[in-house]
């Protein structure tokens, strides 16, 4: 790696199962540091990085809030201002693909955001910690890197926040991508392989007053009852809808009253593939909910639908610019 572009990174420790060691109590919680976690670290010191460590939490991945995040974008971004090169952020993996997109929505530096973790914790055999970290501050400290915002690096491979996802409960590998990684690690350099059009950049107004959005499964036999429920309760809405967007046709008037009021996101459950706009015709399909006034998802997923969403009322969007805002994502 060329040391002209190897500075100094900022490491922020958010806690998570790389940062667990077993407790008297049984099983394992966050307790090691930032610093702790670095002198895990084979050959770290020959990589020639300055690593800045921040203790920024020490939380399991579960129980991180967007105040948490919102909080942590801004101390990022004192970082970069002050000359960092890049910024690994570790966290449990129950979370990384939300938080990764949330980072990667607010960020707009060209230094690189990287987050990572572990699936196993740091006093398990072989744990995965180490060597996922070692990964993750090369990748932020390599210039290939540079202007493609926020990055998930796992098992050696570098994934865009907008496409990466946990899709396994356990396993060593379980961050995938669709249509793949865009990049890998290999001979201690960073490879990026593909360069992901920027998404938007949504603006918070008001951080202490964040919208509420939900995210309602279409599941069989759903009569819409706890549809109706949840809608008169959000500021905004997501529909994680079956395969390219259908409903129960229960839903259907719930639905359309629903997106007069407040934005209404239709997004697939499937995990890949886009929400469609003219195949079928149905009470309750994609064409049909779409003329009702709910926005397509496109190919982004119901989770990370929810983060967009969620920034964009918090930024006071209008209908029309959450609408090119889920185009342009």
């Amino acid at each position: 790696m060329n040391s002209a572009h190897r500075d100094r990174v900022a490491l922020y420790s958010l806690g998570g199962t790389i940062a667990m060691t077993p407790q008297p109590s049984g099983g394992v919680a966050p307790a090691l540091s930032a610093s702790e976690l670095l002198g895990a670290i084979p050959g770290l010191a020959e990589t020639g990085i300055q690593v800045d460590v921040h203790d920024f939490r020490r939380l399991p991945g579960a129980s991180l809030t967007f105040h948490d995040l919102i909080e942590l974008a801004h101390h990022i971004d004192r970082q970069i201002s002050d000359g960092v090169d890049g910024v690994v952020v570790t966290q449990g993996t129950d979370t990384i693909e939300e938080t990764a997109y949330l980072l990667d929505l607010l960020h707009t530096a060209d230094a690189p955001i990287i987050v990572t973790g572990a699936m196993r914790s740091a006093t398990a055999a072989s744990a995965d910690g180490p060597a996922n970290l070692l990964a993750a501050l090369r990748v932020a400290a390599s210039p290939s890197a540079r202007r493609l915002g926020c990055l998930v690096v796992f098992a050696d491979e570098i994934h865009a926040a907008r496409y990466v996802r946990k899709t396994h409960a356990s396993s060593l590998t379980a961050f995938t991508s669709r249509p793949g990684p865009i990049g890998y690690v290999a001979e201690d350099e960073a490879h990026i392989l593909l360069r992901p059009e920027p998404g938007p950049k949504p603006t918070i107004v008001d951080q202490d007053r964040l919208p509420r959005v939900a995210v309602v499964p279409a599941i069989l036999s759903d009569d819409g009852h706890l549809l109706g429920t949840v809608a008169e309760r959000v500021d905004g809405l997501v529909v994680a809808a079956f395969g390219v967007g259908h409903v129960p046709a229960a839903w259907v008037p719930t639905l359309a009253e629903t997106a007069a009021r407040i934005p209404v996101v239709l997004a697939s459950r499937t995990g890949a593939g886009s929400v469609h706009t003219n195949t079928y015709g149905f009470p309750g399909s994609e064409k049909d909910l779409l003329a009702r006034g709910l926005i397509s998802a496109g190919a982004l997923d119901p989770y990370k639908a929810r983060i967009l969403l969620s920034l964009l009322l918090a930024g006071n969007a209008s209908r029309a610019d959450i609408a090119t805002a889920f185009t342009q994502a």
